[in-house]
């Protein structure tokens, strides 16, 4: 059974950084691309970041581009997401998602591109 639970969310003022941590289980993440979305309320999830299995290559939404970093350790079963200079508008229910790898597909960014979600973990971002 895969898992996925996310932890490091909380309150900071605006401008502050936090970082996100998904710890898996059930599935090797070597063979697994990792992503994170978020969700405002009344609003659609959305794509944040995603890291193939290699660990290379990195994809992020423009909205977050150099400020969010994602990273993973497989040998800890853990994917990061490290969030700089946080806006209100970051403020959200954070996912991290997991999927096979099976080589790049230009829809990432699509929900349903993702087996396996967390239960997310609430980040708030006082302005």
């Amino acid at each position: 059974q895969v898992q996925l639970v996310e932890s490091g969310g909380g309150l900071v003022t605006a401008g502050g950084s936090l970082i996100l941590s998904c710890a898996t289980s059930g599935r090797s993440l070597s063979i697994s691309r990792m992503a994170w979305f978020r969700q405002a309320p009344g609003k659609e999830r959305e794509f944040v970041a995603l890291i193939p299995r290699s660990g290379g290559r990195t994809y992020y939404a423009d909205s977050v581009k150099g400020r969010f970093t994602i990273s993973r350790d497989n040998a800890k079963n853990t994917v990061s997401l490290q969030m700089n200079n946080l806006q209100y508008e970051d403020s959200a229910v954070y996912y991290c998602a997991l999927d096979r790898d099976l080589g790049f597909t230009s829809t990432y960014y699509l929900t349903r591109e993702y087996e396996y979600w967390g239960q997310g973990t609430q980040v708030t971002v006082s302005s």
